[in-house]
């Protein structure tokens, strides 16, 4: 009869430290819109594959719009990298993952010029053997270039708020364990009690 409290302690304790282990393989998380004159800004964008166990292949193109402007094409990504000339020459770097899910880039130097809207285009091809289905999605960042950086109160508040989620859920595992400690050791008290 020891034995199942014993079964049920170790079964939440692992469900709680595989519950926080666990995560999605990819999540798609909208690119930061603010840059700093003179850093090096990552715009993200990334696109989740649907069907994870099928190739494909996958092509990138990046563009850049200034306010009131047209679209540019600056940057594409089609099994080899093209920088396309333009403002931007020399000061872009790719930044994707081999999967071909995370296909950012970096736009190197940041200058106040570079405030605008940069659209990502992907183009994904499942290879089945039957028929070649396309994909597509777009991604648009309206990024603003400011001369110095500002205080983020937003993640300093998320910070704060991460670090009380870490104390509590620690606590809890904590007193968790305790309660199970002591369930399983009056149940082992009680079997040698009735023995």
């Amino acid at each position: 009869m020891a034995a199942l409290p014993r079964l049920v302690c170790v079964s939440s304790v692992v469900l709680v430290v595989w519950a926080g282990f666990c995560s999605a393989v990819c999540v798609e998380v909208p690119s930061e819109t603010e840059a700093v004159q003179g850093k090096d800004m990552k715009l993200l964008c990334i696109s989740c594959m649907k069907r994870e166990e099928v190739t494909a292949s996958t092509e990138v193109e990046w563009f850049y719009r200034p306010e009131g402007g047209k679209d540019e094409p600056i940057y594409k990504h089609d099994k080899t990298n093209h920088e396309v000339p333009s403002r931007f020459s020399g000061r872009l770097q790719w930044n994707g993952s081999k999967d071909m899910q995370d296909v950012s880039i970096t736009v190197l130097n940041v200058t106040l010029n570079d405030s605008g809207i940069y659209t990502c285009n992907i183009t994904r091809e499942f290879e089945f053997e039957i028929h070649r289905p396309l994909f597509t999605s777009s991604r648009l960042i309206h990024l603003t270039v400011v001369e110095e950086a500002g205080e983020d109160f937003t993640s300093v508040i998320s910070e704060i708020m991460m670090y009380i989620l870490l104390v509590f859920l620690t606590l809890w595992l904590l007193i968790e364990m305790v309660y199970c400690y002591r369930k399983v050791s009056k149940a082992e008290e009680a079997a040698q009690e009735n023995a």
